[in-house]
């Protein structure tokens, strides 16, 4: 099972909502009071983040920071605002926020301002799905197979779409350098 995803959630993946749009403005207002001075920028990642595309309605947040390590005194400020700290959950140089329990609504994903890989991998899939609607299609379509006969497992869920992943991020990053370089 994947450790970033570790935790018992049930396995939900509804129609695209244009609302996780203004959820993810609201949240993030809310993070960059948290951050402060600290924050470079924050971005909606993850499904979604990609309008048309199926997902989990839980919003992915992307903050890159100037310090990660003065994320570890914030702990106290997350926590009133609702998120549990993971630490780097299975990810070295991350750290990870979720909200929500069992529920999850929210995950914050922040990253050193130069962990450029990690960061552009986020950004690149994002962009890439958003980008190409027949690879986005067959992302949606996996999900939403997993889902079904992983209702209850979100590790078998995440497990099921990591293959797709890790060829659409390598993928998406030739595209992303083509494109940007």
């Amino acid at each position: 099972m994947n450790p970033t995803n570790a935790g018992h959630i049930e396995v939900t993946v509804v129609e695209h909502d244009p609302g996780w749009t203004e959820a993810f403005e609201k949240e993030a207002a809310m993070v960059r009071g948290i951050l402060g001075d600290d924050l470079i920028n924050l971005f909606h990642i993850g499904s979604t983040s990609v309008a048309g595309l199926a997902a989990k309605p839980v919003i992915d947040i992307l903050a890159v920071v100037a310090d990660i390590s003065r994320l570890d005194g914030r702990e106290k400020a997350f926590a009133g605002a609702g998120y549990e700290a993971m630490g780097e959950f299975g990810l070295p140089g991350r750290r990870y926020f979720r909200k929500g329990g069992a529920r999850r609504t929210h995950q914050i994903h922040a990253y050193q301002y130069d962990s450029v890989h990690e960061i552009t991998r986020h950004l690149a899939f994002r962009d890439y799905l958003r980008e190409n609607a027949g690879v986005r299609a067959a992302y949606e379509e996996l999900k939403l197979a997993l889902a079904k006969k992983f209702p209850h497992d979100i590790g078998a869920y995440c497990d099921g779409k990591d293959d797709f992943i890790k060829r659409a991020e390598a993928e998406a990053l030739r595209w992303y350098w083509r494109r940007y370089a």
